[in-house]
């Protein structure tokens, strides 16, 4: 990926929904030449898709938190995938290296929600414990190009 492929995807970040033209002539490249690149960004897999960005108040998700999971044992991370899927609230899973297993990213509509999100959490079969902590505020929110 070379800086003319990291402008196309800076572009592409900001409006997926803009034309070739519009990437090329901020980018100084023909429309087809923007085209041919980011068709080959999306063959090597640097792009995987695109799709809309939601805003969470506008969607009512009015309460964000981070939740740090405590694991039984040593469960398969793909067995706790597959666990936390059903928790409708969780929006993004990560393992961690540290004293916990998984720290989840969580929005719900009100605390109540969040609360009992939590509990569903904590009675899967592979979670000890949990901690969490509610996002008063975002001060970055940015993909990495």
């Amino acid at each position: 990926m070379d800086e003319l492929d990291r402008a196309i995807v800076q572009r592409l970040l900001q409006d997926a929904r803009t034309t070739y033209g519009r990437i090329g002539a901020a980018v100084a490249l023909s429309a087809p030449a923007v085209k041919r690149r980011v068709d080959r960004l999306l063959r090597s897999g640097a792009i995987r898709g695109f799709t809309a960005v939601l805003d969470p108040a506008v969607l009512d998700w009015d309460v964000e938190a981070y939740v740090w999971v405590y694991c039984e044992g040593a469960p398969d991370p793909e067995d706790v995938r597959a666990q936390l899927a059903a928790v409708p609230e969780v929006v993004q899973a990560t393992t961690i290296s540290g004293t916990a297993d998984v720290v989840l990213r969580l929005q719900a509509r009100d605390t109540t929600e969040l609360e009992r999100a939590v509990r569903r959490v904590r009675a899967l079969p592979t979670v000890a414990r949990t901690e969490s902590a509610v996002v008063l505020s975002r001060l970055i929110d940015r993909p990495r190009v």
